[in-house]
């Protein structure tokens, strides 16, 4: 499982700005307790972002992502983490 976090910029955009990976059986409620952590860290309780997917790999995550959050807005992510762009 990647739990990736980071926050919305003005433009609709979903910024990530982390990626952590995590066995597959861990429970929903410590993964949200992370994701909060970690939002509070990287944005504001308005902008920040979190979401786990299960799949093994940071590019299958940002994948996951964009086809969830972004593909259908037509907005982009920006992957701090690996500094690609996807749209």
């Amino acid at each position: 499982m990647i739990l990736l976090t980071g926050q919305w910029d003005e433009g609709g955009n979903l910024i990530v700005k982390t990626s952590d990976e995590l066995p597959d059986d861990t429970p929903d409620k410590v993964t949200d307790k992370l994701a909060d952590t970690l939002i509070s860290e990287n944005g504001t309780e308005f902008n920040g972002w979190a979401a786990s997917f299960l799949v093994d790999t940071h590019s299958s995550a940002v994948n996951e992502a964009y086809a969830t959050y972004v593909e259908d807005e037509g907005t982009k992510i920006i992957d701090n983490v690996h500094g690609v762009l996807v749209d």
